[in-house]
């Protein structure tokens, strides 16, 4: 990618941050923007676009701490969800707890960018174990460095609402505790950050989405992030008037 096509996809790119208010105060959009969109980061979405997993890529859809997430074009006007971690973000280290202890990956790098690297690499896995299990989270496609492209969920440009966006019913609550005990039992994770800020309801669709927090069974703290997954949707559906099993008795029906 020449400087001239890096400059122009910057410049686009934080329009559309402006637009959407992601950005509010000149000085700190170049930082942001330098942040995303650093020479490796463009060198990946590069050779992404070289493989054919992107033609495009457009507008900021949501924006976090540690990463952003783009709407992207594969093929023919496909939509994709483009995830892209910022390399600098120093949050991320809190990340760790949900690495160390996942015999999937070994020993944790030291530098920020490598264990940015390796969550890409590990959320990754856990969307592809998710889906071939039968869990309905955003199907994966690729990843490279930093940067991970996967289903598009909602109608581009505008992402889905979440379920703490949405009106929610009991056909709600059984979905989300069957698919919390389906990714246990079946995929063997445990998501470790469910909330109702994480699953999508558009239409008559339900999406369990940042997969990158997921630990497997074995690891020494998955019945800790177990309880606290379930303990949050049991709160959250309460709030909204709706009950059936206290955290507990989920968790016995759950790991039975």
């Amino acid at each position: 990618m020449s400087d001239e096509e890096s400059s122009s996809l910057r410049e686009r790119l934080l329009k559309s941050e402006r637009d959407n208010r992601y950005l509010r105060k000149d000085s700190d959009d170049r930082k942001v923007m330098e942040e995303v969109f650093d020479q490796a980061t463009l060198l990946a979405i590069k050779e992404l676009m070289s493989k054919g997993e992107l033609s495009e890529l457009n507008g900021v859809v949501s924006a976090g701490k540690e990463a952003r997430v783009y709407y992207g074009v594969a093929g023919k006007g496909v939509p994709r969800a483009v995830k892209i971690y910022m390399v600098a973000s120093a949050d991320f280290k809190k990340r760790l707890v949900y690495i160390a202890g996942d015999r999937r990956f070994g020993k944790i790098p030291g530098s920020s960018t490598e264990i940015i690297k390796l969550w890409v690499r590990k959320e990754f896995k856990n969307l592809q174990l998710a889906h071939s299990s039968g869990v309905r989270v955003p199907r994966p496609y690729s990843f490279l460095r930093n940067v991970i492209v996967m289903e598009y969920i909602g109608e581009p440009p505008a992402p889905a609402p979440t379920m703490a966006e949405a009106e929610v019913d009991l056909s709600d609550y059984k979905w989300v505790f069957s698919s919390i005990s389906k990714l246990y039992k079946s995929a063997e994770l445990v998501h470790a950050d469910l909330s109702e800020y994480n699953i999508f309801k558009w239409g008559d669709e339900r999406v369990v989405f940042d997969m990158g927090s997921a630990v497997t069974k074995s690891h020494p703290e998955a019945a800790t992030f177990l309880r606290r997954d379930v303990s949050n949707m049991v709160r959250f559906f309460k709030k909204r008037g709706i009950f059936e099993k206290e955290a507990e008795d989920w968790l016995g029906e759950i790991t039975k």
